[in-house]
């Protein structure tokens, strides 16, 4: 799906948080959330000496989101300290899922970034 002013404004708030708190080696990632209420959580990730407890900027902003008591998430994106728009990571699009079933992400596209439905993502998806 194309993008409206609404995409454009979320992706401009990651390269925004990602641009401020760029520090190599810990934060080269930003994310922007928009939830259902219209309220949008910035995050950077937390990059860990030991990877596997790094977390991912969309992980943080979801975190955010549910600590405000506001979800479920409506679009999420994540950019690169370039400000270019980045994929979810398949750990990413398991938590997308499971706060937010019917959100929007924004990804990088054939044209440029485009807004798919989480569940293109992660078809068949794994329920308990």
């Amino acid at each position: 799906m194309e993008l409206n002013e609404k995409d454009q404004l979320l992706i401009s708030y990651a390269a925004h948080i990602i641009h401020m708190r760029y520090c190599e080696d810990h934060y080269h990632i930003g994310a922007a959330l928009l939830s259902k209420t219209g309220t949008i959580y910035q995050a950077v990730h937390v990059e860990a000496y030991i990877g596997r407890i790094t977390l991912c900027a969309e992980a943080v902003a979801i975190g955010m989101a549910a600590s405000a008591g506001d979800l479920p998430i409506d679009t999420i994106v994540a950019v690169g300290v370039d400000g270019e728009v980045v994929s979810p990571c398949g750990i990413c699009r398991e938590l997308i899922t499971d706060y937010g079933p019917q959100a929007w992400v924004i990804v990088p596209g054939a044209h440029g970034a485009e807004k798919v439905l989480i569940a293109e993502l992660l078809p068949n998806k794994y329920t308990r």
